[in-house]
């Protein structure tokens, strides 16, 4: 049976994958070393800045070729693959995941004391090939002015830098499987918008896209304040906007300074992003967020001190695996008739799929039996590693789910994540040890799910097939943009590590997550805590508010509160807490537009708000560049959170 798009397919050329994989080496590096050397985070916002600079670049160069080598031109499908291409690094690059990872991997034997007993309590648990654990040969990746190609330093890190990069293939590959999986269903049967999708789209196959002069107009607005800030960046005496403006330092007395942290973000992009969400969710999102600091304030008028007592994160952590099962009922049909289909039980049409339905569902076997594989042989038990797997296929999935459907630019959960709902659920004495010390590893897979590998993988899916990329094509290349993006990341943290020094000149947050994983691990294992009945009945209580909101979804017309938004915005760290202000400046502008001026109007003002978000991306980008020829720290280029 032929795999391959009912439509003619687009021919990728050797060299397209080829400079893809150069540029995925490169987008490695860029993102490390900014996130790292001058905590630059390009992977908060989706779609990646850089991503985007790389298409624009390419776009410019593609100028070039047409009209002096039209023969080595890239087409749209094969620009659009590398664009994917450098998406799937930047997944693994940067502050998001892999800052936590490799702040974890060297921590426990570097940082071991008498006074702390970590050798007592968990060391002897860590198998020897998982990390690398010879305190000697440390001493320059965390105090730098060293060299990562000396012979000791290659040998202590070879091994587990070619076993975590595999464990990361295997990962990040049975997740892409679960995207095959649902892909037929989210976008043929359901029908699902696909937000994100629509800048890169546009840019790679509208020829009309850069003519537009509304587009010209939001990019000026946006590059203007941008390029502003990069001159206050290299000469101070010139005046700049603010990013963000705080607003709980004004509220000092009680109740109101339980509200908690608020920050009025000037994010363009921002603006430009959510005019493309839905008009519930977007104010959905910005609703639950001053919900919950309304709980806040309201809690401490009433005597309540401890925020923990409102168990938001709780609640949060429900509502999100609700998502989640809520997913999976609605695409009920299609899964099971997926299982019948590959157990011979009736004949499905998998023609239009990029892989078979059997070979995406060996594949799937291959990849998780293999996840289990990798986590016994480190000291797991098997039913944790069912629990735990589950639980991070539920956030992958709601994650998705959300993405795919709505399309919210940022969705940081920070202390949400499947260790903290097992310690919850099952308690520390039910776990053990060997189970705690290796669920602290894996912490970074799901510690803010910023850069969360599965709305990428399945908008990925969804530009391929919008670009009729040949399906088989388009997974391969995934997959090696994975596998070599996680090696290269690897080799970036360890080269920016035994230069500048983890503890040394790193303005990132790498030597810091190293604490934020094992703190509460010792924590545990010195103080065991049992399961907490609290904590389980709100997450059931989140789990419920989830279904109610949906079934008041479908029952009333006039209901706009959406479940996603609550997910989004329930949390008590994450969600909107940085971007609330422009998603509700967008919501507003496209509320009236549509109030007033109607359907036309909307469509019409698209280009302006895409240039908004071109208009952040590009100068910012280079004005990175600009920070890495000069050795100069420039917060215009993207550090912090609310730029």
């Amino acid at each position: 049976m032929n795999h391959q798009t009912s439509q003619t397919n687009e021919v990728i050329s050797k060299k397209a994958i080829i400079v893809g994989l150069i540029l995925v080496i490169v987008n490695a590096y860029w993102v490390g070393i900014a996130s790292e050397l001058w905590y630059a985070v390009y992977t908060l916002v989706s779609p990646f800045s850089n991503a985007v600079f790389t298409l624009a670049a390419l776009l410019v160069l593609n100028v070039l070729l047409r009209k002096f080598t039209p023969r080595i031109a890239f087409t749209p499908a094969e620009l659009l693959l590398i664009y994917i291409m450098v998406t799937m690094v930047s997944t693994i690059s940067g502050h998001a995941m892999m800052a936590i990872l490799m702040g974890t991997l060297a921590h426990p034997f570097w940082f071991a004391t008498p006074e702390n007993e970590w050798a007592q309590l968990f060391l002897h648990h860590i198998p020897q090939w998982l990390t690398a654990h010879d305190p000697e040969w440390l001493v320059g990746y965390y105090e730098g002015e060293s060299s990562l190609y000396m012979t000791e330093h290659l040998r202590i890190w070879a091994k587990p830098v070619l076993i975590w990069t595999g464990f990361i293939f295997i990962l990040y590959g049975s997740l892409l499987c679960l995207g095959l999986l649902l892909r037929k269903q989210w976008m043929e049967r359901e029908k699902l918008s696909f937000p994100l999708t629509q800048l890169p789209l546009q840019m790679a196959t509208n020829r009309s896209f850069f003519r537009l002069r509304s587009l010209w107009i939001g990019f000026g607005i946006a590059a203007l304040v941008r390029i502003i800030a990069g001159l206050h960046d290299l000469f101070p005496v010139f005046p700049a906007f603010p990013s963000s403006y705080r607003l709980d330092r004004f509220l000092t007395d009680r109740p109101w300074n339980a509200v908690g942290y608020v920050s009025m973000s000037f994010n363009l992009a921002i603006v430009g992003l959510t005019y493309f969400m839905p008009l519930d969710l977007a104010f959905s999102t910005w609703f639950f967020f001053w919900l919950t600091r309304a709980e806040r304030v309201i809690a401490s008028a009433v005597g309540i001190t401890n925020i923990g007592t409102l168990h938001l994160n709780d609640r949060a952590s429900g509502a999100w695996i609700g998502i989640a099962v809520l997913t999976l009922w609605m695409g009920r049909r299609h899964i099971v008739r997926f299982f019948r289909h590959v157990v011979g039980l009736e004949q499905g049409d998998d023609s239009n799929e990029p892989l078979s339905y059997r070979t995406t569902a060996i594949l799937a076997i291959l990849s998780v039996g293999a996840v289990f594989l990798f986590c016994y042989m480190a000291g797991m038990s098997l039913w944790v590693i069912a629990v735990f797997y589950a639980l991070f296929i539920a956030f992958a999935l709601a994650i998705g789910r959300v993405r795919a459907e709505l399309g919210p630019p940022y969705h940081e959960v920070i202390g949400i994540n499947p260790r903290q709902i097992m310690v919850n659920t099952f308690g520390t004495r039910a776990l053990g040890a060997p189970n705690l010390t290796m669920m602290t590893f894996l912490y970074a897979f799901n510690r803010c799910n910023r850069s969360h590998p599965m709305p990428n993988q399945i908008e990925s899916l969804r530009i391929g097939n919008q670009a009729r990329i040949p399906g088989r094509t388009l997974v391969l290349c995934m997959a090696l943009a994975i596998g070599i993006g996680a090696l290269a990341t690897f080799w970036t943290y360890l080269q920016v590590a035994y230069q500048y020094g983890v503890l040394a000149r790193c303005q990132g947050h790498v030597g810091h997550f190293g604490w934020e994983s094992f703190n509460p691990l010792q924590s545990w294992l010195q103080h065991p805590k049992e399961a907490n009945v609290s904590s389980i009945g709100f997450m059931g209580a989140g789990f419920a508010f989830v279904f109610l909101l949906n079934f008041l979804r479908t029952r009333l017309l006039w209901w706009t509160l959406h479940p996603s938004g609550y997910v989004l915005s329930g949390a008590s760290w994450g969600g909107l807490i940085y971007f609330w202000f422009p998603v509700m400046v967008s919501w507003l502008i496209k509320f009236m537009i549509l109030r007033f001026s109607g359907w036309q109007t909307y469509r019409k003002a698209i280009p302006f708000f895409l240039g908004l978000v071109l208009g952040d991306f590009v100068p910012r980008s280079v004005l990175s560049i600009i920070s890495f020829v000069m050795n100069l720290y420039m917060p215009s280029s993207g550090a912090g959170h609310s730029l």
